[in-house]
């Protein structure tokens, strides 16, 4: 190591801004809050997992309030099949290192990191056909007492609530393979058809689960896919899947759309199936997605809804343990258009939702021997109920599902 700071110092040592330090990084103290943002490549993965929780909370320290932690590591396994007699590496999984960084709290408790994003080197990709190195972009957050239902983050929240690796599978068993959104590729073509996709466009799929939707677009209309969840989840295992559909054209990562940032007009098409239940300030997201679209490009989503208030008590007792923000179909429509979007359709398509649950659990009754051999018989009981519920709370008129298209004007009015 010495040798390397030196011909760094060669390097670079007439620039005036930089500080060289050789040091064992679990064993270095500098000054708390001082640094707006921290850069770290392949180091995390030498560490055990004690060392990391304890570097996390130096990092977390070092950092301003609102600063970034920035890394880049190896996951999953070793890349390339190079025989080593020593190989000191740890290889997590994207979730094991969300898990890790996002649980460790500031000394105070006070604070702790949240996830911007973490995705796949795109370099690698696609001259090495190496998805296995993952960058992230975590930013020191206040942590909220109670502020998500005993979890530290809302992301922590999904991965061990409804999001669970099984809970995900057990539902994909419902929706089809490669899919955790009402109706699965059936609606999948249904929607994505009223876009008139060409090849060559960029989409981004704002919660995009598994990734069933992404592989269909890219393979059927030939574009470029973004596909965006929060729950770490679920883009471990679309990352998984990919290994297998070997479509180069999209990419996944870990994201709070809330909080994402990308340059004006990067995409074509803004999808999303059944996620933004999730989100508080819908207007402010849809700005924001308003932003991410070039002019004359489109908007796509469905989403649970509700009707108008007041609502029975065993709608409010779902939508308070599930920690969904519901809006009226015509209430979403109106937020779109203040948005910025013109051409604003808002579809209230609860009639074609219940089909569609008549429909599932049909077929879930069908494979009850083999549900019950993959998963448990309290998971085929845990279905069945959830499916009639769903059911019993449309027919009172409060559970409503929602379609919504809309577009970017050519040119913005200033």
């Amino acid at each position: 190591m010495p040798n390397f700071i030196e011909k760094n110092r060669e390097d670079n040592g007439f620039r005036g801004n930089i500080t060289f330090l050789q040091a064992d990084v679990t064993n270095l103290d500098l000054p708390k809050e001082s640094f707006d943002f921290i850069f770290s490549n392949w180091l995390f993965m030498y560490l055990t997992d004690a060392e990391l929780v304890a570097l996390t909370q130096k990092l977390l320290a070092w950092l301003k309030p609102g600063g970034y932690l920035f890394f880049r590591e190896s996951c999953f396994f070793q890349s390339g099949d190079k025989e080593r007699t020593f190989n000191p590496t740890v290889y997590r999984t994207p979730a094991q290192y969300n898990l890790l960084l996002t649980s460790a709290t500031s000394v105070s408790g006070d604070s702790g990191f949240e996830i911007v994003m973490s995705r796949s080197v795109q370099t690698y990709i696609k001259i090495k056909k190496n998805q296995n190195q993952v960058c992230w972009l975590l930013q020191r957050v206040p942590r909220v007492p109670d502020g998500h239902k005993g979890y530290n983050t809302f992301q922590q929240f999904l991965d061990n609530q409804q999001y669970s690796r099984r809970g995900i599978l057990r539902y994909e068993k419902i929706f089809g393979e490669g899919f955790v959104s009402t109706g699965g590729l059936e609606t999948t073509k249904e929607f994505i058809s009223m876009l008139n996709l060409r090849p060559g466009q960029r989409v981004i799929d704002v919660g995009c689960g598994i990734g069933g939707g992404d592989f269909y677009m890219a393979k059927t209309y030939g574009v470029e896919v973004l596909g965006m969840d929060l729950s770490s989840n679920m883009v471990e295992i679309a990352m998984e899947r990919a290994f297998t559909e070997k479509t180069p054209l999209v990419q996944f990562e870990i994201g709070d759309a809330t909080r994402r940032c990308f340059s004006e007009g990067s995409f074509d098409v803004v999808y999303s199936r059944d996620t933004i239940l999730h989100i508080n300030d819908k207007e402010a997201l849809f700005r924001r997605f308003y932003s991410w679209i070039k002019p004359g490009g489109k908007l796509l989503i469905t989403d649970y809804c509700c009707g108008e208030r007041p609502w029975a008590p065993v709608f409010q007792e779902y939508v308070k343990q599930r920690g969904y923000i519901l809006y009226t179909p015509q209430e979403y429509g109106q937020f779109l258009e203040k948005a910025g979007f013109v051409n604003v359709q808002a579809q209230d398509r609860t009639e074609q939702f219940v089909n569609v649950l008549n429909t599932e659990l049909s077929r879930t009754r069908d494979i009850k021997q083999q549900f019950i051999e993959n998963f448990s018989e309290e998971d085929y009981k845990y279905i069945i109920d959830g499916w009639k519920e769903k059911q019993h709370r449309c027919s009172l008129g409060d559970q409503r599902w929602g379609l919504f298209y809309a577009e970017k004007p050519l040119e913005i009015l200033s």
